[in-house]
């Protein structure tokens, strides 16, 4: 049918199925009866002008063509390179696979599939290439999706440690790399965790980033057929993101090679580079020293321990000591599958070395100790635990290394070998002195992060309240949970403030920001809010109060040169009325406090948002809500919503179900609020308060309008004296009598009505004087010539606490008296 025609017993995907550009079919006839738009563009004839017409009219051979017969004598499928006429004139030397099709009702027909002999021959080398790179070079490949999860691998990627990171990265329904299946698990060991986390880490950073990434480090050492270890092998890796035509990204390729370095000093370059990755990714002190031992084994070490001060572990530092001098603990180890000349010691544990061992002399020196270990090892005859143990396994070098950054010693490193039979050498130490150097920095770096976050978690403790007080009002409990180690210690803060009249003051707040700057805000604006409540002011009142205290901080923290940071809170101010049964509620930026009815769902009350502390010259409005004796008041800061998925809306159905039943215990629902909204750790520092609302029945509270009269205070005074002989509580007739008879006299002469008097009877007996007047009275000592002046020192000299507030319709003047038997305080 042409020129280099062959037969060919080839699968259909063996040819250039993805290459072909023209596509016909013919008849048993060599009629053409179908003709592709691909044919229409490579050879210029349009549809009408061949269909129906026999394909051999377009061959460029002088000689006739027998095409019926040729196609005829086609069992499987044809491959050759035939020459045809262009429309336009010319010849085309075509690439064509010729492959019978079903028998049709016509008779049978043959599918002709072509291209340009260049183009065909073009697409052979690349796929011939692919072949090759893909399956028989040592170039491993992986293709990961946007999930990083693996969907295709070759098999030289398999047989990497690599194949078995990919195997942890596969955790989904996708495609799973040929290569060890599940009897295999045994093989996936702590370095092909590590792998994963690199790879994880860097094809996460390219799929981000849209750019390629390259990474060079040192391979894991491979067993030689000589029973020795493979050395000097270094690792490249490629991560390369793929687009489709649109230029949206598919995924990853990941491609890794692994080579064998001769110069020993790019060897060290390639492991100091990955270590620089891996250790210090966190400011957790733990977590730091474990990523060193894990660097270490089995890159250039079988066992490796991280022996630390105790002055350098925050939760048993203690003040003073010199440089190098303490306890050591462990604080990690890391081993290859197998023994531990180590196993005695557990984390956390002092590993008590004798005082000739090399970790006691390098303590002592700060330099490095690096010896042979066989019987006759001084150090280890006073140690016949490590003796025993390192010689049943067979440790044959032992290198100390001190963990010192900054001047400072804060421990010693130790590493072993017995699987690998190479001692360590001069290049060894050099090598692990300088991944100790850098680690010790970043050690240090965790110690100072560490220290300055139990500060600021103790100074931020030492200023909540240690206990809070007991109020016949209220039940309450609370929660107060630090923000982990990555983001701090923050502001929160909450209060119980008892109140005149029997009430109570409820105080959720949160500064902004974390750290020592927030934790003394915190402590300055709980004393202000403790001040201002003290003056009794309504919520909204205070709330505008502390804001211009806000202010005023944010000023001089501009001002300063090298001050804190400018300061801004959020704060929900609530005074709970036991004998109104109301609570009066004002907020500044800060999320609306819940209240969970006994018999009807939890309410958030419409609470007007008043701005964030520390904008300034903005209102703020309060608002009241009835409460019923023993509905539960929850205030909150945001960290408790926004915990889980920082969805507000997610966190506020949550926090629905965990108040759905407020007759449980208080300390339950505490324990239920945080395990439903709360992560393990969460980022931000969380505090809520939650408080039973208690009622004062009416039994216990009496009230008498007192007319402006003189007189009227004798019959005040009856009125009093029986109400405390129904009560019990004759013991406080006569100083009671001296309280209402003193302050009810005041309010008659310098005030006006109306006057009222109220008697109330909780943990202390409570009695309140109202007038019209907005004047407060002032204590004085009264001279020996004045006629008055001294019932308000009587007062003072006679009631437990006394105290001034202000109404709308003028003020209180209120006195307490301790109960007969009740203790003091």
């Amino acid at each position: 049918m042409g020129v280099g025609g062959t037969a060919s017993s080839a699968g259909p995907g063996d040819f250039h199925d993805a290459a072909c550009t023209a596509v016909a079919t013919v008849d048993a006839e060599g009629v053409i009866v179908h003709w592709s738009r691909g044919a229409q563009e490579l050879l210029g004839y349009a549809p009408r002008e061949v269909l129906l017409r026999p394909a051999g009219d377009l061959l460029a051979d002088g000689d006739p063509v027998d095409l019926p017969a040729r196609l005829a004598a086609i069992e499987d499928c044809w491959d050759g390179v035939v020459t045809v006429r262009h429309r336009a004139g010319g010849a085309l030397r075509l690439a064509v696979r010729v492959s019978p099709l079903s028998a049709a009702a016509g008779g049978r027909h043959w599918l002709l599939r072509g291209c340009e002999v260049a183009d065909w021959r073009r697409r052979q080398m690349l796929a011939s290439l692919a072949r090759v790179l893909l399956e028989e070079s040592a170039l491993g490949v992986a293709v990961l999706d946007r999930g990083l999860r693996c969907r295709w691998a070759n098999a030289a990627l398999t047989g990497m440690d690599d194949g078995r990171a990919f195997r942890r990265l596969d955790d989904g329904p996708g495609f799973r790399p040929d290569g060890p299946g599940d009897d295999d698990a045994s093989e996936f060991c702590p370095e092909a965790a590590r792998q994963a986390s690199v790879v994880t880490q860097q094809a996460r950073q390219a799929l981000l980033s849209g750019r390629c990434r390259l990474t060079l480090e040192p391979a894991p050492r491979r067993n030689t057929a000589f029973g020795g270890t493979e050395r000097g092998r270094c690792r490249l890796r490629s991560f390369l993101p793929l687009r489709d035509d649109a230029g949206r990204t598919l995924g990853v390729c990941y491609a890794a090679l692994d080579f064998t370095g001769r110069d020993p000093a790019h060897e060290r370059l390639a492991m100091l580079n990955a270590a620089s990755e891996h250790i210090g990714t966190s400011l957790d002190l733990d977590g730091t020293v474990r990523e060193l031992a894990e660097v270490l084994v089995p890159q250039i070490a079988d066992f490796v321990a991280v022996d630390l001060l105790d002055a350098v572990q925050p939760k048993r530092s203690a003040a003073g000591g010199t440089r190098g001098e303490g306890t050591l603990r462990r604080a990690a180890h890391e081993s290859i599958q197998g023994d531990q000349p180590e196993a005695v010691v557990a984390v956390g544990e002092p590993p008590r070395y004798a005082d000739r061992s090399p970790q006691t002399r390098c303590l002592t020196t700060g330099k490095p100790q690096c010896e042979i270990i066989c019987d006759q090892t001084p150090w280890l005859a006073d140690d016949p635990v490590r003796h025993r143990m390192a010689s049943r396994i067979g440790v044959h070098t032992h290198l100390v290394a001190p963990l010192r950054a900054r001047g400072i010693t804060m421990g010693v490193v130790t590493a072993m070998r017995w699987k690998n039979p190479e001692a360590f050498d001069e290049d060894d130490l050099l090598l692990v002195e300088e991944l100790v150097a850098r680690a010790a920095v970043c050690v240090d770096n965790a110690r100072r992060y560490a220290r300055e976050h139990e500060a600021a978690l103790t100074l931020q403790t030492s200023l909540l309240p240690p206990k809070l007080p007991e109020h016949s009002a209220v039940d309450v409990a609370y929660r107060y949970l630090p923000a982990d180690a990555e983001a701090g210690v923050g502001g929160d803060w909450f209060d119980v403030i008892p109140l005149s009249g029997a009430r109570v003051a409820l105080v959720v707040g949160d500064v902004i920001g974390h750290g020592l700057h927030a934790a003394a805000s915190m402590g300055r604006l709980r004393a202000a809010v403790q001040t201002l409540a003290d003056l009794d002011l309504p919520p909204d009142e205070l709330l505008a109060r502390l804001d211009d205290l806000v202010v005023r901080l944010s000023d001089e923290a501009e001002a300063a040169e090298e001050g804190p940071e400018v300061v801004g809170a959020t704060c929900v101010y609530a005074v709970y009325d036991p004998i109104a049964r109301k609570i009066v509620v004002a907020r500044a930026g800060h999320p609306s406090p819940a209240i969970a009815h006994l018999d009807e769902p939890v309410e958030f009350p419409d609470i007007p948002a008043g701005p964030p502390l520390g904008l300034g010259g903005l209102p703020f409005e309060s608002a009241e809500v009835p409460v019923d004796e023993g509905s539960v008041i929850a205030l909150y800061t945001d960290g408790l919503i926004e915990a889980s998925d920082r969805d507000v809306d997610v966190g506020l159905e949550r926090l629905c179900f965990t108040l759905a039943h407020p007759d449980r215990p208080l300390e339950e629902i505490c324990d239920i609020m945080v395990r439903t909204l709360l992560p393990d750790r969460p980022r931000d520092d969380v505090a809520f308060l939650i408080a039973r609302a208690h009622v004062i029945s009416g039994d216990r509270v009496a009230a008498w309008e007192v007319p402006e009269d003189a007189s009227a205070v004798h019959t005040v005074r009856e009125n009093v004296l029986g109400t405390l002989a129904q009560w019990g509580l004759e013991e406080l007739a006569f100083s009671t009598e001296l309280i209402v008879s003193e302050l009810v006299t005041n309010a008659i002469r310098h005030a006006g009505g109306p006057i009222g008097l109220r008697l109330i009877h909780e943990r202390c007996l409570i009695c309140e004087v109202s007038d019209a007047s907005n004047i407060s009275p002032h204590l004085r000592r009264a001279l020996h010539t004045d006629e008055g002046g001294r019932g308000l020192f009587l007062v003072a000299q006679v009631a437990q606490r006394w105290g001034t507030r202000y109404t709308d319709a003028g003020k209180t003047i209120w006195a307490e008296q301790q109960l007969p038997g009740a203790p003091d305080g």
